[in-house]
């Protein structure tokens, strides 16, 4: 029986990148050795790690004035990193969601972070575009999508400063003119891979410009470069199947192919919220993402019959988190149109049943 995997990370991939990496778990291109086993200095981990970063920069359109790096510690790690490596003085930062003012909690430890904009008092149901970007501070910090509430940007400003953006949850799942950013970081486990590996793609000419502190080793980005990307012993299974799920965005068509896909399945399920007589979404209309789709039940004591019929119907990873609670529908690239129109079939029949 079909189980429709909704949850927010980790979060579902295809099936075939699943098979494969599963199969190279067990041998390894049919060598007998385990991916697990095989050195990260091998020739066919190298084989690996420089696929995975040709497909990068070509489902992204960048050229070699980027580094594309297969780190650890997850965003969280990043909200570290940037500052370290960025900062000088002062930052410009977005709070448009938990995620985005984390990050701001760091880099306040490294100097001054001017808030262009805060949708804490209105529980981020929106992001504001009543904003300027100064051009003396260090660098601009946005997050494009924020997976618990379910906002996401969709336009981005021209600036001339450095412009530095958390893309864990959004990543490869629509067309951007990605070049307009300096340095892009999003942790695998909602679009990519499996969890524990982030990647970082950084324009090197923006670094190597910290003046007032010694970066730690692992934390300093030229560091990771100079030592041919693995300073450390990698996430060897993770990068591995990134490779694998950029050659199945690539077989696809590409981000302009999902782009559509992502619009599109993300739009039924809104429309059947919007029409609905019991669930509600609360983000404003214009910033409503198209990953994380939020929804509440406007008779909060009908929550549980709810719970008890999609939990029955193989639904899975619905619940919205525990910072928000109602119901969160996450539906990355993998996700099946079919899985979404099975939702709304259910959401269809409780209310027919309790409106």
């Amino acid at each position: 029986m079909k189980i429709h995997n909704f949850s927010a990370g980790p979060s579902i991939l295809p099936k075939q990148v699943i098979r494969k990496s599963a199969q190279s778990v067990i041998s390894f291109n049919q060598s007998g050795l385990s991916l697990l086993e095989i050195s990260h200095r091998s020739k066919d981990f190298i084989e690996i790690m420089e696929k995975t970063t040709e497909l990068v920069k070509r489902t992204m359109n960048l050229n070699d004035d980027y580094s594309i790096l297969f780190l650890q510690g997850g965003a969280t790690l990043q909200f570290t990193m940037v500052p370290s490596n960025l900062m000088n003085r002062e930052a410009a930062y977005l709070d448009t969601g938990i995620w985005a003012n984390n990050a701001i909690k760091e880099a306040e430890k490294f100097g001054k972070v001017r808030i262009l904009f805060s949708g804490k008092k209105k529980n981020y149901t929106y992001i504001s575009k009543n904003y300027k970007v100064p051009n003396e501070v260090d660098y601009f910090h946005c997050t494009s999508n924020n997976t618990i509430v379910g906002t996401q940007m969709k336009i981005f400003p021209n600036t001339p400063i450095p412009m530095v953006c958390d893309m864990s949850s959004d990543i490869f799942s629509r067309k951007l003119n990605f070049c307009q950013f300096s340095l892009i970081y999003a942790s695998a486990q909602k679009n990519v891979s499996s969890a524990g590996m982030t990647i970082v793609i950084v324009k090197k000419e923006i670094l190597g410009k910290i003046k007032k502190r010694n970066i730690p080793s692992y934390l300093d980005y030229m560091i990771h470069i100079k030592n041919n990307r693995i300073f450390n012993t990698p996430n060897v299974f993770s990068i591995y199947t990134s490779m694998l799920t950029l050659e199945w965005i690539k077989n696809k068509g590409g981000l302009s192919i999902l782009e559509k896909e992502n619009e599109y399945k993300a739009q039924l399920l809104y429309d059947e919220i919007d029409k609905s007589n019991l669930f509600e979404n609360k983000i404003h209309k214009e910033n409503r993402s198209n990953m994380n789709v939020t929804f509440f039940l406007k008779k909060k004591n009908l929550e549980n019959k709810f719970n008890k019929m999609w939990k029955k119907e193989n639904i899975v990873g619905l619940d919205g988190h525990r910072y928000l609670g109602g119901y969160r529908a996450s539906i990355y690239n993998a996700l099946s149109l079919d899985s979404v129109r099975f939702l709304i079939h259910i959401m269809k029949e409780f209310e027919k049943k309790f409106s």
